[in-house]
């Protein structure tokens, strides 16, 4: 026998607030409460911020400087943090510390070999006092966030590269310029997709015609001897800086095809509208047509777009930047980190050097699947 659940008038009336609430919530409100419902764009959500704070914090978060090196510790292998240290007396007490290295030089390779060497006991703590930095370019500091309480005992909690430099302060690093050139190359890119699909859906004819055979050409051409040809004509003798700009630029130049052809699809749905014909009639001009009644409605699917995007304009520097055709040394990047992995004695002997690698496939799966959850909470027609 079954029981059924008594009747509850408050049940009842929350639900019809609710729904009540739902009906009268903008568009916003209900893309956010489809998007919630969707439990691993919501995780992605979540990395996703997280990576970004790592970007936006690096020089605090990063033990060392990017740029430091320590010869004596070439392809120095990870370090693990243990929790308590012997205080003499036959106990233990708690300290946050690294093992160091006993490093012993191989007769037959003629390579130094580390292993772990329980006597030497390194301490180590949060916001230490370090190297100086000056955070964001605007005052300096020497407050890091990890690190050892003496600066000058080996730190490697991810190992060291080829020159003795810290993989994970450099990872952290690369995680500004390999994530921001995917926001800001997509800013440019929308920027010209808004422009040019905006143009071809509400014009139409002619225009469109013309504006579709472009985007249809940049399409067809291979990605990756287009971005190799456009990478390699620029000089070798440019500066970090405006490699990065350069870089930037051609990524956006390819990358805005996908962006206009969804604004152009919901232009040309939206311009039969009748709220767009009643704003003709009443005689509003056309920059105020498009950018206060038609754009709107674009905003959920645009952000879709560009979280669909930002994944691959972050593979595209990686890329560029691995095959030394991108991004180069002194710049950071994960691209310019997995430069090192290329020669077989990083595959065998140092396998941590792949770390970057792990780091894009964690920030474009994130990206991905915060895409999906976007994009299926934007559909006005998803249930």
């Amino acid at each position: 026998m079954t029981l059924e659940k008594p009747f509850n008038e408050d049940d009842l009336l929350d639900q019809q607030v609710n729904a009540g609430q739902l009906q009268a919530a903008g568009q916003w409100a209900m893309v956010w409460n489809k998007f919630r419902k969707h439990r691993l764009a919501v995780v992605a959500l979540f990395v996703v911020g997280f990576i970004y704070f790592v970007a936006l914090f690096a020089e605090f978060l990063a033990p060392y400087d990017p740029g430091k090196f320590d010869p004596r510790y070439t392809f120095a292998p990870p370090q693990s943090i243990g929790l308590f240290v012997d205080d003499g007396a036959g106990g233990s007490r708690f300290q946050l510390h690294v093992t160091g290295y006993d490093i012993v030089l191989n007769p037959t390779s003629f390579r130094r070999e580390f292993t772990p060497d329980p006597s030497q006991v390194i301490p180590i703590g949060f916001f230490v006092a370090g190297q100086s930095y000056k955070m964001w370019g605007l005052f300096e500091t020497n407050l890091h966030f990890i690190g050892p309480l003496d600066p000058s005992q080996p730190f490697f909690l991810v190992g060291a590269d080829r020159l003795g430099r810290d993989l994970l302060s450099r990872t952290i690093h690369g995680t500004r310029i390999s994530m921001s050139i995917g926001l800001v190359g997509v800013g440019l890119s929308l920027l010209i997709g808004m422009i040019l699909g905006g143009i071809s859906g509400y014009r139409g004819g002619m225009v469109d015609r013309v504006i579709q055979r472009v985007i249809e050409f940049i399409r067809s051409v291979p990605t990756i001897p287009l971005w190799l040809g456009l990478a390699a004509a620029m000089p070798k003798d440019w500066p970090p800086l405006q490699v990065y700009f350069s870089i930037l630029v051609i990524l956006s130049l390819i990358g805005w095809t996908e962006i206009a052809r969804v604004v152009r699809g919901r232009f040309l749905s939206l311009r039969t509208d009748d709220f767009v014909i009643a704003a003709r009639l009443d005689g509003v001009s056309e920059f105020r047509l498009i950018m206060r009644h038609m754009m709107p409605s674009l905003y959920s699917h645009i952000i879709a777009a560009i979280t669909l995007a930002i994944p691959n304009m972050i593979l595209a520097e990686t890329s560029l930047s691995f095959l030394g055709l991108g991004l180069q040394p002194p710049i950071v990047s994960w691209g310019v980190l997995l430069q090192d992995t290329q020669n077989l004695r990083a595959i065998t002997q140092a396998p941590w050097l792949f770390v970057p690698g792990l780091c894009v496939v964690v920030a474009v799966l994130s990206l991905n699947f915060l895409g999906d959850g976007v994009r299926d909470a934007a559909d006005p027609y998803a249930k």
